[in-house]
């Protein structure tokens, strides 16, 4: 199927006339079919390793039933969320994702600034997500060596060197070896795959075992917070995380053979698949969590650490199934530089950034935008060192993940729902959902998404101290009043929405776009 996709006249012909629609020029070779993309997706997001990382979120804010129940209802609120977005990505298959479909669905005297909105939060959440790959994968090689070596002292400054160690292998994935990538996200599809039987399999036959009143029943409130519905609430934020990423094909969309059916599908299948690796990864961890308290306590940092090593009881065995995660959650930042560096690059291709025309370069030789590519990395380096002052503030920055890219999805999302419910003509892609189906999803994720980011701004536990303070409401919000100064000084005369670079275009898309001139 990749061979066949990847070969075919007709779907790039397909693709050269959805980019000609809406003003595009190809700039990119279009490397990536459907296998490979899947498994771009699918180990970007790595569902089952979050799962591992994030569950100490979750568990104080209601115990075990929160990742369970909680998994279960952001699976859902993923699936539909992701599900209209890929309605839309079938409609506008290029790189610029949410920002374009907001200027073509927003009513026309407010589309540009919509649009500008949507983009700017977009890139917070990206820039954002790639600083929680490195992060993550850091810190927890920082949690084995606690293990492995009890006078080893936890430096936040040497989880930042170890952050930039493995955003310097990002970077040279996404630069020299660029051509390689959807090859190498095939096998890593494949290593994230074996990876979670690697785990399961021993913690499962090792560990004691947990009874099922304790799994599905058993809620613990150690927060703080008094009502227990609000607390679970706020527990969603250990959960959202392992469905972060499913946008990330929409900005890879220009390097897709037949984007517009393949990108869709590859958004769905993902959520799907890690959807199922992910549930039984909860289940299998909680089932097998020995002492819950020693868990949450553990010195390593993380708690499936703890577990590992209760499970194994050697240090070697749990070195090398924490070494599994660590190596996935290493390859999901591959993706997570690949998609904030198109984005990034879309963006300054439509003059929506400071220095655009310097950040819209692609190399010729490579056809990769390797500006934009560096200057992600570039913020990801500097966001990495307020780790050495505050892991609270560190924190707070990668926290922005959930509310930029959910808050840039809602926007468009309403506009698009909106449409539906007034009649207005939609241009719909290959991939749809029908009308009435539609409205039921888009409002079902509109839900979904208002809860998870006005919860993701809530603190874990009370009372609060600036040491446990969600400090992600005030980064979010000065983050964006600063790309906001800089629109209303300069950005709004360079940014008229998505620029034409070809003659033709829609009847639709060409009144809500600006002009290349421009």
């Amino acid at each position: 199927m990749e061979v066949q996709e990847l070969g075919s006249t007709r779907y790039q012909d397909r693709d050269d006339e959805d980019l000609a629609k809406h003003g595009k020029k190809q700039q990119f070779k279009r490397n990536w079919g459907f296998l490979s993309m899947l498994g771009f997706t699918t180990t970007m997001m790595c569902t089952w390793e979050a799962v591992l990382t994030a569950n100490p979120a979750a568990m104080v804010d209601g115990g075990p039933v929160m990742p369970v129940y909680g998994y279960i209802f952001c699976w859902v609120g993923a699936l539909v969320t992701a599900a209209s977005l890929a309605e839309m990505a079938s409609m506008v298959p290029t790189s610029s994702g949410q920002y374009h479909w907001v200027a073509m669905l927003a009513p026309k005297g407010h589309s540009v600034f919509l649009s500008w909105v949507t983009g700017w939060v977009d890139l917070i959440g990206w820039w954002a997500n790639t600083a929680s790959g490195v992060y993550f994968s850091a810190t927890v090689l920082q949690g084995l060596l606690v293990l492995n070596y009890p006078d080893y002292v936890f430096e936040r400054y040497q989880g930042t060197l170890l952050m930039w160690a493995a955003l310097i292998l990002c970077v040279m994935i996404n630069s020299i070896g660029a051509k390689l990538l959807p090859k190498i996200e095939g096998l890593i599809l494949i290593l994230h795959t074996a990876g979670f039987v690697a785990i399961l399999i021993p913690l499962v036959y090792l560990a004691p075992h947990k009874s099922p009143d304790f799994v599905f029943g058993s809620f613990i409130n150690s927060s703080g917070w008094s009502n227990a519905g609000l607390t679970w609430l706020i527990g969603l934020m250990g959960t959202n995380l392992p469905f972060i990423g499913y946008d990330g094909p929409c900005h890879m969309a220009e390097e897709v053979v037949n984007a517009s059916v393949i990108v869709p599908w590859c958004m769905i299948a993902t959520i799907m698949l890690n959807g199922v690796l992910g549930f039984a990864m909860v289940l299998a961890f909680l089932f097998c969590i020995g002492d819950l308290d020693a868990a949450l306590d553990s010195a390593t940092g993380y708690d499936f650490i703890e577990v590992f090593f209760n499970a194994t009881k050697s240090h070697a065995g749990t070195s090398v199934m924490t070494a599994i995660p660590i190596a996935m959650t290493v390859c999901a930042s591959f993706g997570f530089l690949a998609s904030s560096s198109r984005l990034t690059w879309a963006f300054a291709r439509d003059k929506g950034l400071p220095f655009s025309d310097y950040l819209a370069h692609v190399s010729p030789k490579s056809a990769i935008p390797l500006r934009a590519v560096v200057v992600c990395a570039i913020i990801t380096a500097i966001t990495c060192v307020i780790n050495i002052g505050s892991s609270a503030a560190f924190h707070a920055m990668i926290s922005l993940t959930t509310a930029g890219l959910f808050t840039s999805y809602e926007i468009a999302i309403v506009l698009m729902l909106l449409k539906k419910l007034k009649g207005e003509p939609i241009a719909y892609g290959p991939w749809k959902m029908g009308h009435l189906g539609g409205i039921i999803v888009n409002i079902s994720s509109i839900c979904f998404l208002t809860i998870t980011i006005v919860f993701s701004f809530f603190p874990e536990e009370l009372p609060v101290t600036p040491t446990n303070m969600n400090w992600s409401v005030v980064v979010f919000f000065g983050e964006f009043f600063l790309g906001l100064g800089w629109y209303l000084a300069r950005g709004r005369k360079a940014y008229h929405g998505p620029i034409i670079e070809t003659g033709f275009t829609s009847v639709d898309e060409g009144s809500h776009v600006g002009s290349s001139k421009d």
